[in-house]
């Protein structure tokens, strides 16, 4: 039954659809972090991401705690979003943003908003600026 992509979706973290049946996950690891991060621990962190990333910018709004900011994706995968922002984000801070869709990129006769709700997973310095990585915990599609 095909929706249009109106009704509202959502996406769960940490399930996998390509697991084989019978197959158990790997074990968890300890949470305990190294303080420099060396050529291991980026390896490790590429290891944990499980869907591919691609570079692509859209305008995104971004409301927090902290205030309404807006900027643009540096890339998108199936499980979420970086961006960068300008105010303090910390890790597990909840935030919903809108990303836009412009109709001409879509051929459509109107513009696309994603209304999402998500969670920052990971926040690094980035020169003046801070990149943001969010896991989408729901979304939902609007034309406007």
């Amino acid at each position: 039954m095909s929706d249009n992509g109106l009704s509202a979706q959502t996406s769960r973290v940490g399930t996998s659809l390509d697991a084989e049946p019978g197959v158990s996950p790997p074990p968890i690891e300890s949470a305990k972090a190294e303080t420099a991060p060396t050529k291991t621990a980026a390896k490790h962190y590429d290891d944990l991401q499980s869907a591919a990333r691609f570079p692509i910018k859209l305008p995104v709004s971004v409301k927090s705690k902290s205030g309404e900011s807006h900027t643009e994706t540096q890339n998108i995968s199936a499980n979420g979003v970086l961006f960068r922002v300008d105010a303090e984000m910390p890790v597990g801070a909840a935030l919903d943003f809108t990303i836009s869709l412009p109709a001409a990129v879509l051929g459509a006769a109107a513009d696309v908003q994603i209304d999402c709700h998500g969670r920052v997973v990971r926040s690094v310095e980035d020169g003046d600026r801070r990149g943001v990585g969010v896991v989408i915990d729901e979304y939902r599609f609007e034309r406007r």
